[in-house]
């Protein structure tokens, strides 16, 4: 009994040895090939390797400043004819859109009562210079008489009264009589500069008042642009500055105006200045209240740092660069100032250390710390271990 008992436990040990040398064979195995692997492979995978097109230095360079305009284009000459005399319109010579000549008839109002009215008042004239001439006589022979003393000095002084009177009801008619000839010279309604119809007020058959609308007429010659200028910006400005203006229709077709004017006070409400925009226009391309935006070019400012615009990246409202320090990715915040879109700068107000690298292409995923490389130009990953990770271009 004792001998059997004796036994199970002698196999039963065995059993357990067998098991825990088994499990440590194992473990040991394991340890093994994690031991046996490269540990420079596994720092290999987290670093990321750029090229020198990817980096980009700070650099002083002087920032062009441009100063963006807008507004609506307007002729620099227009004019709204209006009715000189009140009468029926016989005729309208021009229709809207139509191109007409300084001085070429638009239309005509009817003449009937203004010539009766000249009627009226020359015979009022032919009255008027037979009562001068009978007061001219009478005059004359009243000084004979004088001079031989068959009248009073106050008798010759009446008859003189009525000779300066009659002189004056003459001139009045004469200019009466012009008046009424004048007014039917206006009843012929003629264009004041040479330019194209842009609205007829009336048709034919209508009665206007003194003073009413016709035609406006518009040349299209020379355009203007009224644009609000910030008064921070306005000494900055000069007359004859050009100005390159894109106008709403025309697509990428830019068209050059310069500077005409500038006006001398604010604009009631605001703090900005009307510039006026002179603008040629060849061939009557545009026309009058189009929309234009453009933009001034400002003399040049002196060196700033600057970056690369695509450099610069803006996440939650806070601008910040990538740049490689001691072989890692730093995030440092920065401070812009002004750009360039022409030459793709922005200034830089926060002070780099000198000679950084900062990432000027835009990648995704990248984090704080990371190791980098930066490849220089002919070189290439060693083959014979694993190669960096390739930072991705943001899409």
């Amino acid at each position: 009994m004792s001998k059997g008992f004796t036994r199970r436990r002698v196999v039963a040990g065995l059993l357990a040895f067998i098991a825990v040398a088994a499990v440590g064979g194992t473990v040991a195995l394991r340890a093994t090939k994690k031991g046996g692997e490269d540990p420079g492979k596994a720092r290999a995978a987290a670093t990321l390797e750029f090229t020198q097109a990817d980096l980009a230095y700070v650099e002083a360079r002087p920032i062009a400043r441009w100063l963006p305009v807008s507004g609506t284009l307007q002729p620099l000459n227009q004019a709204t004819v209006k009715a000189k005399v009140a009468g029926e319109i016989v005729t309208i010579a021009v229709r809207e859109g139509q191109a007409v000549k300084a001085g070429q008839l638009v239309a005509r109002i009817d003449t009937l009562d203004l010539e009766s009215r000249l009627v009226e008042r020359t015979g009022a004239l032919e009255s008027a210079r037979a009562q001068l001439a009978l007061a001219e006589k009478t005059r004359a022979m009243n000084n004979k008489l004088l001079s031989e003393k068959f009248i009073s000095q106050n008798a010759f002084d009446g008859s003189e009264s009525s000779y300066s009177v009659a002189q004056g009801s003459v001139k009045s008619a004469e200019a009466q009589v012009r008046l009424a000839q004048n007014a039917i010279k206006d009843a012929s309604v003629t264009a004041p500069l040479s330019g194209v119809v842009a609205k007829r007020h009336v048709q034919p058959g209508e009665k206007v008042a003194f003073d009413a609308p016709i035609v406006t007429v518009v040349d299209l010659a020379s355009l203007e642009l009224a644009a609000l200028v910030p008064a921070v910006d306005v000494p900055e400005l000069r007359v004859g500055m050009n100005v390159e203006l894109a106008v709403e229709g025309f697509g990428d077709r830019k068209f050059t105006g310069r500077i005409e004017r500038i006006n001398p006070s604010t604009e009631p409400g605001t703090r900005a200045f009307n510039v006026y925009v002179a603008l040629p226009n060849a061939g009557n391309a545009l026309r009058s209240g189009m929309f234009a935006t453009g933009r001034v070019g400002i003399a040049m400012s002196s060196p700033a740092p600057t970056l690369p615009q695509t450099a610069v990246r803006t996440e939650a409202g806070q601008t910040y660069v990538w740049t490689i320090d001691n072989g890692k990715l730093v995030r440092r915040v920065v401070l812009v100032g002004r750009r360039d879109d022409e030459a793709g700068i922005v200034e830089l107000k926060t002070t780099l250390p000198p000679k950084v690298p900062v990432l000027a292409a835009r990648f995704d995923n990248l984090k704080e710390g990371v190791a980098v490389i930066v490849k220089a130009p002919g070189t290439s990953s060693n083959a014979t271990s694993a190669p960096p990770a390739t930072a991705q271009p943001a899409g």
